[in-house]
């Protein structure tokens, strides 16, 4: 997947694989497991596994 070590951002109302809700927030893109779920992760602590679909790449602007 060309958007692993990437930031990403989960779209409005996406769940992990334990049907929890996910924070809305820039995770980064680990990668897609052989199950077909993409672990994504907020800081060296909280990561989640989501359907793929659920992301889109975050458009963070660098404002200089």
């Amino acid at each position: 997947m060309a958007m692993v070590g990437r930031s990403v951002e989960v779209k409005p109302e996406t769940r992990n694989h334990k049907g929890f809700f996910v924070q809305e927030a820039a995770y980064q893109l680990m990668g897609v497991e052989s199950s077909g779920w993409a672990l994504i992760c907020l800081d060296d602590v909280v990561c989640h596994y989501v359907d793929p679909d659920n992301l889109k790449v975050s458009q963070v602007t660098d404002v200089e």
